[in-house]
């Protein structure tokens, strides 16, 4: 009769205890040596995937450390290793046929059974006989591999959870799926499978946008928010308040975690606890805070911290999840100033993949090129008239430039083994002749297209080529107001020139003299050096009908002459910017108050944000530009003797100018990604930066508008030669 009381007491209290479970009822065990999560199963008849789910600090596979105190629920339906019967098979989530769709391998671990093996992998046993016949007459052993039938299966039984398990999250600003991933601990493809709706063609997520995620772990307990958990030894003398001060967990949370203290009457000496680690709040995880790398399979924890320029203890700080191992898939929070063997892209660190390694010889990539060589126009009898046709007319030289350095990139990558169809068209800068060519051309086969050049032509292009999914590349700075995701606009834009220019020179600033020269066209330019610069000074540009420049006595009076002058010039106007350079070379180690010797001479460097043609005027003294050191953002460098200005020159009799080494660029770095894996689209999630005789290119996707190149150089003018400074 005591013990009746007893029971009913502790019943009592185990009711009280876990009433925030909603009617879930639960149990705890202390993990003893060689115990097995199958085991567990069998002891508690509750199936492995449930005890996992309620446990998230164990994984699949993970073998279980002693001590470990495990939550595990009653009352779950167990569901059975055996399949579904036909009659049954509506409900069935397993799509049934004749023969797998694939398999798997397994290697037998340590007190392994074949019906736990078949509750892992959802089959049952005599399929795993029916593929490995030896189990017939012997038994499972250790070490033994099998071969796991693999079937296809509906989305509902991948994500392998109810809707209890799942709670709605609304995206954020800045972050992404991998941002999100981290936040909830799981991989790319659980989000996937959790939430069908999402695209697997791009990783765009919008703002306000509503996705199932898993509820953190622990939180069938009430206010559970941790993630991990330590098993605690309870030693003599140990009270509540001892442990709130150790570990900074409430005593009624404790208390919920482990029902065995109201079951025995209080903490007791040997008790062997389950605690939940606190971890620091590491804030706001998105891609202004963090960037993100997703590991792959096969990687180790040496290998990882190699590439990604950090020691073990600094990932584990910033991702605790890795004290239970390092799994594929996990995305890893990293500082979002390190520096490694790595690519990033939109917060996204991608691996360096050698395309030059990379080459699958069996693809053989359809490649069509539309420029506007205007032959309709030409007498090709006539060399001297066509000559000066090529020189006066821009869109016939960036033509023949561009053609010509692809010719090179085609011969180039057959020597690798390559092949590739080619089909060229003279588009005539006309929009009925592109619209012509289109026509004709079957657009299910092609890989890519590079041109035309007028936009008018590149939207129609572009449009006609989206239904097939052919992607458009824009060999000259193009903008467009419509919608063509599917272009690769390979010219890096203003807006990142500026940016990457103002990074440099923020990076540079030790408290110079800032000093802004901007026209009323390039308003945006000068507000954004002030956003950077708040200091800095502006000087008044004059702007006459026929004439435009600077009062000299007015701007010498925004000079220092204590610190060196940094100089921005902004404009479109040749005229500006020759009448400036030629005032700061003047000014240029000489004194501001030639009645104080003893004052230190104007030192003087001249910038800008954006290198227009006015540059590049031949009223434009070099010697001028080179005596300021200007420094500017450029998409291009001038190449070195390389093999392809060598290869070049014996084909065509010439150096290559600027445009040619951009046709080559462009044409070999499409073409070692096609080879790479036929779908430009599919590579460009993957393959960060790249990098060729004048052009570096690193894709970033915008959902709506297109892919955007982001790579830039830092170029200055130095004893008379252009130089990279970054």
């Amino acid at each position: 009769m005591n013990r009746f009381f007893r029971n009913i007491l502790v019943f009592s209290l185990l009711t009280i205890a876990l009433a925030s479970c909603k009617a879930q009822k639960f149990t705890t065990h202390a993990v003893k040596k060689g115990e097995t999560l199958t085991g567990l199963s069998k002891q508690y008849r509750v199936d492995t995937a449930t005890i996992l789910r309620y446990n998230k600090e164990i994984k699949q596979g993970d073998e279980l450390k002693a001590n470990t105190i495990l939550v595990i629920p009653r009352g779950e339906k167990t569901p059975t290793a055996t399949r579904p019967s036909t009659s049954d098979q509506s409900k069935d989530s397993v799509i049934q046929g004749d023969e797998p769709i694939g398999f798997t391998s397994h290697r037998v671990r340590k007190r392994e059974t074949l019906y736990g093996i078949a509750q892992r992998f959802r089959i049952t046993e005599d399929e795993i006989k029916k593929y490995n016949p030896e189990l017939y007459s012997a038994q499972l052993n250790k070490g033994m591999t099998l071969k796991i039938p693999q079937y296809r299966r509906t989305k509902a039984e991948q994500a392998a959870g109810s809707d209890e398990d799942l709670e709605t999250y609304t995206v954020a600003p800045k972050e992404t799926r991998w941002s999100i991933a981290n936040k909830f601990g799981i991989t790319i493809d659980s989000m996937l499978v959790l939430n069908p709706e999402l695209s697997k063609a791009t990783d765009y997520l919008a703002v306000g946008q509503e996705l199932k995620m898993p509820r953190p772990a622990g939180s069938t307990v009430e206010n559970q928010k941790t993630q991990l958990y330590l098993s605690y030894t309870v030693p003599p003398k140990m009270n509540f308040y001892q442990l709130e001060q150790k570990f900074g967990v409430k005593s009624d949370e404790i208390v919920r975690l482990n029902p065995e203290i109201t079951e025995k009457g209080g903490l007791k000496e040997n008790m062997v606890i389950r605690i939940p680690q606190v971890t620091l709040d590491a804030g706001e995880v998105n891609t202004d805070n963090y960037n993100f790398y997703e590991v792959k399979p096969k990687q180790t924890v040496f290998s990882l911290t190699r590439k990604l320029g950090l020691t073990y203890k600094d990932l584990l700080e910033l991702n605790p999840d890795l004290s239970d191992g390092l799994k594929a898939g996990m995305v890893l929070k990293l500082p979002k100033d390190q520096k490694g063997d790595f690519d990033v892209r939109n917060a996204l660190v991608l691996d360096k993949i050698n395309l030059l390694d990379s080459i699958d010889v069996k693809n053989v990539p359809k490649v069509v090129f539309m420029f506007p060589f205007r032959i309709d126009k030409l007498d090709l009898a006539n060399k001297e008239e066509v000559t000066d046709i090529i020189e006066d007319r821009n869109s016939l030289k960036f033509s023949l430039g561009l053609y010509s350095g692809a010719l090179i990139a085609l011969d180039s990558i057959a020597d690798l083994g390559i092949s590739v169809d080619v089909d060229s068209y003279d588009n005539q800068l006309s929009l009925a002749r592109t619209k012509e060519i289109l026509q004709k051309e079957n657009l299910n086969t092609v890989s890519a297209i590079i041109g035309p050049l007028d936009l008018a032509s590149l939207k129609e292009t572009a449009v006609r080529a989206k239904g097939s999914q052919v992607p458009v590349i824009a060999p000259i700075p193009a903008e467009s107001d419509l919608s063509l995701s599917n272009v690769f606009y390979s010219y890096t834009p203003n807006t990142v020139l500026r940016a990457r220019m103002l990074d440099f020179a923020e990076e540079k600033y030790e408290g110079q003299n800032v000093v802004v020269i901007a026209d009323s066209i390039h308003v945006v330019a000068r507000d954004s050096i002030l956003s950077r610069f708040p200091d800095a000074k502006v000087a008044e540009v004059i702007e006459e009908e026929k004439n435009i420049g600077i009062d000299i006595e007015k701007f010498k009076m925004l000079l220092s002459d204590e610190l060196e002058n940094w100089v921005f010039v902004e404009t479109d106007n040749f005229k500006l910017v020759a009448s400036v350079s030629s005032i700061l070379n003047s000014f240029q180690n000489t004194l501001l108050d030639i009645e104080q010797p003893e004052r230190e001479k104007l030192k003087l460097r001249m910038f800008t944000t954006n290198k227009t043609s006015a540059f590049e005027n031949d009223v434009i003294s070099s010697t001028h530009l080179s005596n300021l050191s200007f420094t500017y953002p450029s998409v291009y460098r001038i190449p070195e003797s390389s093999a392809f200005s060598r290869r070049y020159e014996k084909r065509f009799g010439s150096l290559p100018d600027r445009y040619a080494v951009r046709g080559f660029d462009i044409t070999y770095d499409l073409l070692l990604k096609l080879a790479y894996k036929n779908n430009l689209m599919e590579v460009s999630k993957y393959i960060g930066e790249t990098e060729y005789a004048g052009t570096k290119f690193d894709y970033e996707k915008d959902p709506v508008k297109g892919y955007f190149n982001q790579a830039s150089y830092i170029m200055t003018f130095e004893d008379l030669r252009i130089k990279q400074v970054q």
